[in-house]
C-alpha cells in the first residue's frame, strides 16, 4: 500500500493538498480525527486521545504512564488504517508514527505568513490580521512543544522529511503534482519486503495496544517483535501475569506463534 504523510503548520493548506493528492492518485485521505476515532476501541475516550494532537501534556500526564499508553493506541490505529490500502495522511505526527515503514513518502508543507493569514481569515470571516497571526503562532508553538515531548523531535526539521514544499511560489495544484510525481518514484513504491515490514509493525502495535488496554498488563512494559506472525514477547513481568499476557497476545488476529522469553 502506498502511504504519504503531509505535515504542516496551522493554516498552511495541508488539508487541501492532501485531498488533491488523494484525488489524483485514487488514495484515501485520512485525518488525525479518523485515527483518534479508530483508537477509541481500546477504551480511551475521544477527548483524552484528541489531547495528544491538540495540546501539550499536563504536569500530571508527564509523571504517569499515559504518554506511552496513549501513543501505543494512536500507533496501533494509524497502522490499522495503513493496512486498509493506499492513503494520504494529513495530521500531526504522521512522519513520526509511520517512520519505520520504508516506502512512506514524508512531505513537509510550508507557507508564507501572509498566505497563512489569508487562509485563517477565509476560514474565520471577520478575524482581523493581528488575531490571525497570534492564533497561528500559538498553534505552532503548542505543536512544537507537543512534538518535542511525545517524540523528542523538532517537527520543523527538514531532515525528518523526504520532500519539503513551499507554497510561497507554488499553487496547491502544482504542489500536488510534485507530490504525485515523487510518490511514483521507485523509492516510495511498496515492495514485497516493505509491505511485510508494514504488516509486522501493524501486528506489533495491535498487540501492544491490547496489552496496554488490559487492567493486568497496561502498567507493564513489554518488548514485542513480530516476524510473519511469529511473536517474541519479552519483559520483566510477574509470573502471575505472564500467562495472562501470553493469552492476550495469542488472542490477537494474525498471531501464529508466541515465544515468551
Amino acid at each position: 500500500m502506498g502511504i504519504i504523510t503531509i505535515s504542516r503548520g496551522s493554516m498552511s493548506g495541508g488539508k487541501a493538498l492532501a485531498e488533491r493528492v488523494a484525488e489524483k492518485l485514487g488514495y484515501r485521505c485520512v485525518s488525525s480525527e479518523v485515527i483518534v476515532e479508530a483508537a477509541q476501541k481500546y477504551g480511551i475516550s475521544e477527548p483524552e486521545l484528541s489531547r495528544i494532537f491538540d495540546r501539550s501534556p499536563t504536569f500530571w500526564e508527564m509523571l504517569t504512564e499515559r504518554k506511552r499508553i496513549y501513543l501505543t493506541f494512536i500507533q496501533a490505529a494509524i497502522f490499522e488504517q495503513a493496512l486498509q490500502g493506499d492513503m494520504v495522511y494529513h495530521g500531526n505526527a504522521g512522519q513520526e508514527l509511520l517512520r519505520e515503514v520504508p516506502h512512506v513518502l514524508k512531505v513537509r508543507l510550508v507557507a508564507p505568513l501572509e498566505l497563512r493569514v489569508q487562509y485563517a481569515q477565509e476560514r474565520h470571516p471577520g478575524m482581523d490580521r493581528k488575531t490571525a497571526i497570534k492564533r497561528i503562532q500559538e498553534v505552532d508553538e503548542e505543536r512544537t512543544r507537543r512534538m518535542s515531548y511525545f517524540y523528542n523531535v523538532d517537527w520543523r526539521d527538514p531532515l525528518r522529511y523526504d520532500l519539503v514544499i513551499d507554497l510561497g511560489k507554488l499553487s496547491i495544484e502544482s504542489a500536488a503534482d510534485i507530490v504525485v510525481e515523487a510518490a511514483q518514484r521507485p523509492e516510495f513504491r511498496p515492495t514485497e519486503a516493505s509491505q511485510q515490514i508494514l504488516q509486522d509493525l501493524a501486528l506489533r502495535y495491535q498487540i501492544l495496544g491490547v496489552l496496554a488496554s488490559h487492567p493486568q498488563t497496561k502498567h507493564l512494559r513489554f518488548d514485542v517483535t513480530v516476524e510473519r506472525g511469529r511473536v517474541q514477547l519479552r519483559g520483566a513481568v510477574p509470573a502471575a501475569v505472564r500467562a495472562e499476557a501470553r493469552a492476550l497476545v495469542q488472542s490477537v488476529s494474525g498471531v501464529k506463534e508466541v515465544v515468551d522469553e
